[in-house]
């Protein structure tokens, strides 16, 4: 008890954020491209959450998942945006200790979710190639549903544990962070106490989500390669790898920021503070900008569906 209180007692009141170091005097400056970002993420993923909401035509799984990918990334972005736009715009770069927990919960958790959103994804491209007929009657709505719930409650329960840990932990007095917000990469290299236990169960949800996402997504398009060569016609063939391209486009945008910054993390040591701070941004920001313009541009459904949509707002006026 008396080793519970004293670990309390040196929890400290608030955490020091960091925006681009070295770049203070010119953060005003930097919050342009980022107030751009965030305009782009909302209004891009707004736009295709309500594209698919509205026509009943995207009422199927693609779309769906779609939906649900959008969703995760517009609660990844929502979740950055106070401190981000706060350090940058006010200078404010103090955050409570619950709040930073907060924080860290959440953007690990939709950012789990986005892993599995992905992975469901591709076998939902598996199932449409390999066996279209059946389509329907496999990924049914209750289904997906079901598997949009599974995948949430799955991202809450993982993380649950994860800010308990560490309000156990003595942290000494060392309070600063090396980004614009709370991630448990960085927060787990501050307490003095032994974080044995942190490193383990974090290594655990980082092999069973998104290492073993990444690993089935292989297995899914090594599997849909393997369907697709089987297809007799260069046409079919070509038809059934266009259905793919902007799923690909979106796990690479997921999977190479957040192995980079990995990478940064658990190796880079002797790394500087501007590269740390740009990996995690890339990892936070890059897929919600990029996914809702791939998907625009490349998924012929959600473009014809906002050329309508733009089309029916301009003849109202």
């Amino acid at each position: 008890m008396k080793n519970s209180n004293s670990s309390l007692e040196s929890l400290p009141t608030t955490f020091i954020l960091v925006g681009i170091p070295g770049l203070e005097a010119e953060h005003i400056w930097i919050s342009i491209p980022f107030c751009l970002m965030y305009i782009i993420i909302f209004l891009g993923n707004g736009t295709i959450l309500h594209v698919i909401r509205t026509d009943p035509a995207l009422h199927q799984p693609m779309y769906l998942f779609l939906a649900m990918l959008a969703l995760a990334e517009v609660g990844v972005s929502a979740t950055t945006l106070p401190t981000v736009l706060g350090i940058f715009l006010f200078g404010t770069t103090e955050i409570n200790f619950d709040a930073c927990l907060f924080q860290m919960f959440f953007i690990h958790s939709f950012s789990i979710m986005e892993s599995a959103v992905l992975l469901a994804m591709s076998v939902d491209r598996f199932v449409a190639i390999h066996n279209p007929l059946r389509y329907a009657a496999i990924l049914t709505l209750p289904r997906i549903f079901g598997t949009g719930m599974i995948m949430g409650l799955k991202s809450i329960i993982l993380m649950a544990p994860l800010p308990m840990l560490l309000r156990h932990l003595p942290f000494c007095g060392h309070n600063v962070l090396a980004h614009s917000y709370c991630l448990h990469p960085n927060l787990i290299h501050l307490p003095c106490g032994d974080v044995s236990i942190n490193n383990i169960y974090g290594l655990f949800i980082v092999t069973s989500t998104f290492g073993l996402d990444s690993l089935l997504i292989v297995i899914s398009y090594g599997l849909i390669l393997h369907t697709v060569l089987s297809i007799t016609t260069g046409k079919g063939r070509r038809k059934a790898l266009n259905t793919c391209g902007s799923h690909i486009c979106a796990v690479l945008t997921y999977y190479v920021p957040m192995i980079g910054l990995s990478m940064v993390h658990r190796l880079g040591f002797h790394v500087s503070p501007l590269v740390h701070a740009m990996m995690a941004n890339a990892y936070l920001f890059f897929p919600p900008v990029v996914n809702p313009i791939v998907y625009s541009i490349k998924t012929k459904e959600i473009h014809c569906g906002i050329v309508r949509m733009l089309s029916q707002k301009k003849a109202r006026i």
